[in-house]
């Protein structure tokens, strides 16, 4: 029996960071800022990494870092990247038994632009897991934890959690936007018990203005019987056990890449949680540590602790 099962997405990142860049204000950015290119010209790049990335592998390097038997459930692209991905599983002593390759669209693709500072844009193609594996070929485990599933995919997050519920499995779930706009989204978090949102998650979760913390966490709480993580990014982090609200602001650290910081922090906790047997205070520091350390390196597993 494995100690945790991921679910997510696979995904091969591109890092570039352009010789030359500029931005133009403009308000028909969301962000107000957009960037330019020169149209029909060669840009030069001054670095490129390359490494993988997608919440359900990220999470599950940091469990295998920590000491745990691992399986990754997901799909990947019948594709060179698609099989980089599973020997990289392999070399992180992650189980890719439950991984499934597919010809009808590539392995997930994202370009990370890397500006100056800690600016960046990401250009994403969602592929191959979109489409997911069969619900039958789940294994059997002491943890599930669910990661962000996009599209169609999102749908699953239900029987995943059903399936855990009768076969005595806990699960930590990290919903993505297309799971908290599923209907039946907060029956779905009655079930789990520990559940992980950023600020403006758990704000349209619960309909609440995202600066009213104490609000929406008393709501959460009335749904919610498990443990609720709320990352505030540089604000640090909030976790309620239903009794107690912890609190944690973030260090001070010189970030070179963010990518993967989220993933990094929930799996922190939950490895933090479960070598702890519940112990919060510990969770969390195990969770921030995690994260700033990912902080500090290009992509999304270079950083991530060893136990």
């Amino acid at each position: 029996m494995f100690d945790i099962v991921t679910f997510g997405s696979a995904t091969w990142d591109i890092f570039l960071r352009p010789q030359k860049i500029e931005t133009i204000k403009n308000k028909k950015f969301i962000t107000g800022e957009g960037i330019c290119f020169n149209l029909g010209s060669k840009v030069d790049f001054k670095e490129v990494h390359l490494s993988s990335g997608g919440g359900g592998t990220n999470t599950a390097a940091t469990f295998a870092n920590q000491g745990f038997k691992v399986a990754y459930w997901g799909t990947v692209g019948d594709d060179i990247f698609g099989r980089k991905i599973i020997e990289e599983l392999g070399e992180l002593a992650i189980d890719s038994r439950f991984v499934l390759k597919t010809a009808k669209r590539p392995t997930n693709l994202s370009v990370i632009l890397s500006l100056a500072g800690e600016d960046r844009t990401i250009l994403v193609y969602r592929g191959a897991s979109e489409i997911g594996g069969e619900l039958k070929t789940i294994p059997r485990a002491k943890w599930f934890y669910i990661a962000p599933l996009s599209g169609k995919l999102a749908k699953i997050t239900e029987k995943i959690v059903d399936f855990a519920k009768k076969n005595k499995i806990k699960v930590a779930l990290n919903p993505g936007n297309s799971q908290l706009y599923l209907g039946d989204i907060k029956d779905i978090i009655k079930k789990v018990d520990i559940l992980i949102l950023n600020q403006e998650e758990a704000s349209l979760l619960t309909k609440i203005p995202y600066q009213k913390e104490k609000e929406i966490f008393a709501k959460i709480d009335e749904f919610c019987p498990g443990i609720v993580v709320m990352t505030k990014g540089e604000k640090g982090v909030a976790v309620s056990d239903g009794k107690r609200l912890y609190k944690v602001e973030a260090p001070r650290v010189k970030v070179i890449d963010k990518t993967g910081a989220g993933d990094a922090f929930g799996s922190g906790f939950v490895s933090g949680f479960i070598q702890s047997r519940g112990d919060i205070e510990y969770a969390i520091q195990l969770a921030m540590a995690n994260a700033v350390s990912c902080l500090r390196k290009v992509g999304a597993k270079n950083g991530l602790l060893k136990l």
